[in-house]
């Protein structure tokens, strides 16, 4: 997986993966084993013409890159999700008002080799203690986003390889992830 496609983004895809690797890195910088965020995309030169007075919320970098590009996006975190027992039944309560253009999500899951299952005990205790202790496992921060035009761009840093330079990315890193935050524009 790579950071770029093989052919150049457009600026839609640019601006996105932008967004993506922004709201990753606020992520990573509050540290692992945090909770799900939600973050609601909205084009930066969009919302200042709706609200002139947002100019003075922003950071000066923001404002200047709105400025030189109008896909550019600001991402705007969601306080006071509903609750959910998993990250489906989150995503499936969710929907978006028309000046929202995207949304993005950033999740924590542990990965282990398709071959660790085979010991997996079958008590779903004993089960989540084997995958907790297994050698091979990884911790893996997903981030996800989406645009309501249907673009998207994901990102993933792994707890072993945790650097800005290390972050991984592509389209469809998480197809499932990406699927389910579609549907929050459905």
């Amino acid at each position: 997986m790579s950071e770029q496609p093989a052919t150049s983004p457009t600026p839609r895809v640019h601006a996105l993966r932008s967004a993506v690797l922004d709201v990753e890195r606020h992520v990573a910088s509050l540290g692992w084993d945090g909770p799900v965020f939600v973050f609601a995309l909205v084009r930066t030169a969009d919302a200042l013409a709706r609200t002139p007075g947002l100019a003075a919320e922003l950071p000066a970098e923001s404002l200047r890159l709105a400025a030189e590009d109008p896909e550019h996006l600001t991402s705007v975190q969601q306080e006071g999700l509903p609750d959910a027992d998993t990250l489906e039944e989150l995503l499936g309560h969710l929907s978006w008002p028309d000046a929202v253009d995207g949304a993005a999500v950033v999740v924590e899951r542990m990965v282990v080799p398709p071959e660790a299952e085979s010991g997996m005990p079958a008590d779903p205790q004993a089960a989540v203690d084997y995958l907790m202790n297994h050698p091979d496992r990884e911790d893996v921060r997903m981030a996800a986003g989406v645009l309501r035009t249907g673009e998207s761009w994901c990102a993933l840093r792994t707890r072993s390889h945790d650097a800005d330079d290390a972050v991984a990315g592509s389209p469809d890193a998480v197809p499932g992830l990406v699927e389910a935050l579609r549907a929050t524009f459905a």
